[in-house]
């Protein structure tokens, strides 16, 4: 009896590592409730698993409905601009976290910006705090790149002229609309890398320029950054 009882035991808990370790596919992308079910499809009642999984640790929830790994079964590091393009979207990466992400900007940035088509929004959760703010449609795609971390998380994150663009465009009553005060704004406010911006793609800020949005500011950064070439 006891050997029989031992059985069904093994057979669970090996069930239950093989399943897992399916999980560990994932890597460090965020899944969601519905890619879990056929992974569960064996189970009468699978969110009832999926429950268990949040108790273990085995999965982490990130918003209602969408998880990452937990480890030890995730091996990557959390990717925070990946989890931004999961929780909100469509978003891509954009504003200080960008600027930070490309080195034109000293100082770390805990806040990870997005910028969306939709009406902006602020998510907290366990890994932070994620903000979206929203940009004219036809400007959203200017500038955006895929950009990679580790072997799995791929994301979209503006190039760093569209994220300075953007840190114009959406910086509340900014006025500079002359030259002179567009450089204090980016080297004394920002403390922006002058070398940096030498090398912009000016024809990104052309988009910008020319989009009619805060044109003369858009049109002093232009300037600006023409003189540094």
């Amino acid at each position: 009896m006891l050997i029989i009882g031992y059985f069904p035991f093994i057979y669970s808990n090996f069930g239950g590592f093989v399943l897992e370790t399916r999980l560990s596919e994932f890597g460090a992308v965020p899944v969601g409730h519905g890619t879990l079910l056929p992974l569960l499809a064996g189970y009468r009642r699978p969110n009832d698993k999926i429950a268990e999984w949040l108790r273990q640790g085995v999965l982490l929830p990130i918003k209602r409905g969408l998880y990452l790994v937990g480890p030890p079964w995730r091996r990557e590091s959390v990717c925070l601009p990946l989890v931004a393009n999961h929780l909100y979207g469509p978003s891509c990466v954009s504003l200080d976290y960008a600027l930070a992400w490309h080195g034109l900007i000293p100082e770390q940035v805990h806040e990870v910006t997005s910028v969306c088509m939709r009406r902006g929004k602020v998510i907290e959760n366990a890994l932070g705090r994620f903000s979206y703010s929203s940009v004219p449609a036809a400007l959203f795609p200017v500038g955006v790149r895929l950009e990679r971390q580790g072997e799995t998380a791929a994301f979209l994150m503006a190039g760093p002229e569209k994220a300075l663009c953007e840190k114009v465009l959406l910086t509340r009553h900014l006025e500079t609309t002359s030259r002179a005060a567009m450089q204090d704004f980016l080297f004394e406010d920002l403390r922006l890398d002058g070398d940096a911006l030498a090398m912009f793609d000016l024809s990104i800020v052309d988009c910008y320029v020319t989009s009619g949005h805060k044109r003369r500011q858009m049109q002093a950064l232009w300037r600006v950054l023409e003189g540094l070439r």
